[in-house]
């Protein structure tokens, strides 16, 4: 199966969603003080993922 540009995004929102609940609750405090909400600061982790140059 090929993977569609929602199912990447999907792929990159859920590993970010991992990566936040790995996150010490002070890193989480400082991203909902920057971003206002938890689903900003995903929002920002996944496009900061997606916009990330690969690795070779």
């Amino acid at each position: 199966m090929t993977d569609t540009p929602d199912t990447a995004v999907l792929d990159a929102a859920l590993q970010m969603v991992d990566v936040w609940n790995r996150l010490s609750a002070e890193k989480q405090a400082v991203l909902l003080k920057r971003f206002g909400t938890q689903e900003n600061a995903l929002a920002a982790l996944v496009t900061t993922q997606l916009l990330a140059p690969s690795q070779p």
